[in-house]
């Protein structure tokens, strides 16, 4: 292993805090430039905070005892401080989530029953699979359109379980 090679993610972090260091000392760099690069560097921090304040939590919901539970609880809380604005910002950013993935499930459904529904031109409708009639049947649209319409299903139900879960 080579000595100048950092070992892990807390090394190489301050290796290049220091190089980061090094060229603001040097004083070649513009005070805009700066600021925005102090903003980026604050604003990775307290998203990766929060987001990790939050994911300490998820532990909770395995089963265990009511005693356990709250001896767990009582020590995440105070390991990270949680206020409600935060708990706020992080329930709507879920709810968001949820709206999100529901209106694509839903959008999904209309336009795979639209591409069923609505005749498509002679060059769109690619292949017949199974005729009814000589005229009539079962294209490989149809069946694109089927898959389109079971993946809306999915995801709508995998939003509705969630939302019930949470």
């Amino acid at each position: 292993m080579n000595n100048n090679q950092p070992n892990n993610d807390e090394s190489l972090l301050t290796i290049k805090a220091d190089e980061l260091i090094q060229l603001l000392k040097k004083g070649n760099v513009d005070k805009e430039l700066v600021k925005a690069i102090q903003q980026k560097i604050n604003n990775a921090i307290e998203s990766n905070s929060n987001q990790q304040k939050f994911d300490a939590f998820s532990g909770l919901d395995q089963e265990q005892s009511r005693l356990d539970m709250v001896t767990n609880l009582e020590f995440l809380l105070t390991q990270h401080q949680v206020d409600s604005r935060e708990s706020k910002k992080y329930l709507l950013h879920e709810r968001i989530k949820h709206i999100v993935l529901v209106a694509i499930a839903v959008t999904m459904i209309i336009l795979g029953l639209a591409m069923i529904i609505m005749p498509a031109p002679p060059y769109f409708e690619m292949f017949t699979i199974f005729y009814f009639s000589k005229d009539d049947g079962i294209t490989l649209m149809d069946v694109i359109s089927v898959l389109i319409v079971l993946s809306g299903v999915y995801l709508f139900i995998n939003a509705l379980l969630r939302k019930i879960n949470a």
